[in-house]
């Protein structure tokens, strides 16, 4: 009689269109995977148009493939992942982060340590091996002042230091969740299509007596996919702004929001002004940035284009 191990671990992998990045995400949690810790790989294959499902299919192994037929966006696919999840902890990844060793054991023994830890994020780095902020403090009026002054790295980002630390929220690349703390708290908002999901879920975890935490012994490579093509990232762009402005009508109300949508464009302004005279810098893509925070509303995001929506005027 087999007598099957319920894991300790569930890796839950995102992927859209991310063949090659997601097969070298997989590999990493084959390399770095802690011994003696029972696991199991959920990868859900957000309707890929490039073969990943049939990648995944191929590459055999234990891996769980979730296949979806139409496109969902980031909060509402974790959340599936979660749910389906049979681990205590959930480690949260998108197809494009790559596990560094020790990452996982690294993740596990801070939330262990710490009963009241609902998520726990990794040190995240570029392509080239460097570190990039992955953990702030929460939005709101007084960090888009911050912003506005141009003190944010100083005042509102909180993944510097070598040592394991509270953190308001950090990026779901590379983020361990308790299950137990995301089922209590309703899992993401799937309002979020994409940007400010694991910000907004942070919060109510804030809010449900939970706390969030910043492992820099974790380290993840976050692979760079973004362009600064206005035609191919200016989606992207409203659909950040939309839902920043989405999360400060959620916990602030609309007063804070309008502050910080001036706020905001602001900073964006003067960054698009000093860009038109110094080279390499991309003064229209600050401009879409001041315009969309000023009018979160206009424009056609991710959302609206997997869905066939309008651009709004």
């Amino acid at each position: 009689m087999v007598t099957l191990v319920a894991p300790t671990l569930s890796y839950c992998v995102v992927n859209t269109n991310g063949r090659e990045y997601l097969l070298a995400c997989l590999d990493a949690i084959e390399r770095t995977h802690p011994a003696g810790v029972a696991r199991e790989i959920l990868v859900l294959d957000n309707a890929s148009g490039d073969g990943s499902a049939e990648a995944v299919r191929a590459r055999g192994g234990d891996v769980r493939l979730i296949a979806l037929e139409r496109r969902a966006g980031k909060a509402a696919n974790d959340s599936t992942l979660m749910r389906e999840a049979g681990g205590e902890l959930c480690l949260l990844l998108n197809e494009d982060s790559e596990l560094r060793p020790g990452a996982a054991a690294a993740l596990l023994a801070a939330l262990e340590a710490d009963p009241r830890a609902g998520a726990a994020g990794a040190r995240l780095l570029d392509s080239s091996g460097q570190p990039v902020p992955c953990a702030w403090r929460f939005p709101g009026v007084g960090t888009a002042l911050a912003g506005a002054l141009f003190l944010h790295r100083a005042l509102t980002v909180q993944s510097g230091g070598s040592a394991t630390r509270r953190a308001d929220w950090a990026q779901s690349s590379a983020l361990m969740v308790r299950r137990e703390a995301a089922a209590a708290v309703g899992y993401m908002d799937p309002d979020f299509f994409v940007y400010y999901d694991e910000c907004d879920f942070a919060k109510r975890l804030a809010d449900a007596g939970w706390h969030s935490l910043f492992v820099p012994e974790a380290e993840a490579v976050h692979h760079d996919q973004l362009s600064t093509d206005l035609a191919k990232g200016l989606p992207r762009i409203v659909e950040f702004h939309r839902n920043r402005d989405l999360y400060m009508r959620k916990h602030h109300g609309a007063t804070a929001s309008v502050a910080v949508r001036l706020l905001t464009a602001w900073s964006y302004a003067v960054r698009a002004a000093v860009a038109l005279v110094l080279p390499g810098h991309p003064a229209r893509v600050y401009w879409a940035h001041a315009r969309q925070a000023l009018f979160p509303n206009r424009g056609e995001s991710i959302r609206d284009r997997v869905r066939g929506v309008s651009p709004r005027p």
